[in-house]
C-alpha cells in the first residue's frame, strides 16, 4: 500500500494496465485501476489523447481511487496535433467538460505538442489563457520543436504558470531556461529504446535524489513512466517509490 511519506510525490505510469509479471505486487481484488491505485499514488490518462471519454467514465475512475490519488490527463491530439492549438475553443471546452468530472482528483493537464509545431507567441498565449479560464489545475507542456526552448517561450509559459515537461529522451536541454514553475513533471519514455527500455538502478537512484530536492524546494513533483511497450513502466515506478519510501523512513528516525 501507499506510504504516507511519499504522498507529496505523484509517481505513476502512462496507464494502469497490470501484467501478470507484476500482479503479485498489487491487491488481487478489483479492477485494474482499483488495484493499481492501492499501490501507486498517481497515473497519467494517456487514452484521452486518442479519444474522448464520457463524463460518467471519468466519474467512475474518480470514485475507484483513494482520496489522495491524483490523475494527470493528456490533452487530445485533435487540439494539439490537428488544430495545432489554433481555434480549438469548442474542442477544448468539450474536453474540459469531460475531464472536470475527476473533480479534485485531477491534478494536472499534459499538453504534448507535435515535433513540427513551432513556437508562436500569439497562438500559445491565447491557448493557455483559454485553458486557464476553463479550469483551475496545474498545466505542463511537452514541446518538441527547438523554438519552444528559448527564454521568450519560457517566459510566456511560466508567466501563465505552465511548466515544462522534463522528458527523457530530451529534445533540448532545459538548463538555459532560467524561469521555473511550481510543478516539476518528469516524463520518462525509455532510453535507449523509446517506450521499451527499462531504466537502470543508477538512473533511479539519481532520479529519487532529484525529486527529493525539488520537493524540498516546495515544488509539486510528478514522475510518469511512459516506457510501457515492453512492461518496464510499472517495475520502474515501484522501484522508484521504494527508494523514496526508504529515504523518507531514514530521515524520520
Amino acid at each position: 500500500m501507499q506510504n504516507q511519506s511519499t504522498s507529496s510525490f505523484m509517481v505513476g505510469c502512462a496507464g494502469w494496465s497490470l501484467s501478470s509479471a507484476v500482479a503479485a505486487q498489487f491487491p488481487e481484488e478489483g479492477s485494474h485501476l482499483e488495484r493499481y491505485a492501492q499501490v501507486m499514488p498517481a497515473v497519467e490518462i494517456n487514452t484521452s489523447f486518442y479519444r474522448p471519454h464520457r463524463p460518467v467514465t471519468y466519474a467512475r475512475w474518480r470514485d475507484s481511487v483513494p482520496e489522495d490519488f491524483r490523475f494527470s490527463a493528456k490533452v487530445p491530439k485533435a487540439i494539439t496535433h490537428e488544430a495545432r492549438l489554433k481555434d480549438a475553443g469548442e474542442l477544448l471546452e468539450r474536453f474540459i467538460g469531460e475531464v472536470r468530472h475527476l473533480e479534485h482528483k485531477l491534478g494536472c493537464l499534459l499538453v504534448q505538442l507535435p515535433p513540427s509545431l513551432r513556437f508562436d507567441p500569439q497562438v500559445a498565449r491565447q491557448f493557455f489563457q483559454s485553458v486557464k479560464r476553463l479550469i483551475d489545475v496545474d498545466i505542463v507542456c511537452e514541446p518538441r520543436h527547438p523554438t519552444w526552448f528559448t527564454p521568450a517561450a519560457a517566459d510566456l509559459l511560466h508567466g501563465r504558470n505552465v511548466g515544462y515537461v522534463v522528458a527523457d529522451p530530451a529534445v533540448m536541454p532545459l538548463d538555459n531556461i532560467a524561469a521555473e514553475s511550481g510543478v516539476v513533471y518528469l516524463r520518462l519514455h525509455g532510453s535507449p529504446e523509446m517506450y521499451h527500455s527499462s531504466y537502470p538502478e543508477s538512473y533511479l537512484d539519481e532520479l529519487a535524489q532529484r525529486m527529493r530536492g525539488d520537493a524540498g524546494a516546495g515544488r509539486k513533483v510528478w514522475c510518469i513512466f511512459d516506457n510501457t511497450a515492453s512492461g518496464a513502466a510499472v517495475p520502474n515506478a515501484l522501484s522508484l517509490l521504494g527508494r523514496l519510501n526508504q529515504a523518507a523512513a531514514t530521515y524520520s528516525r
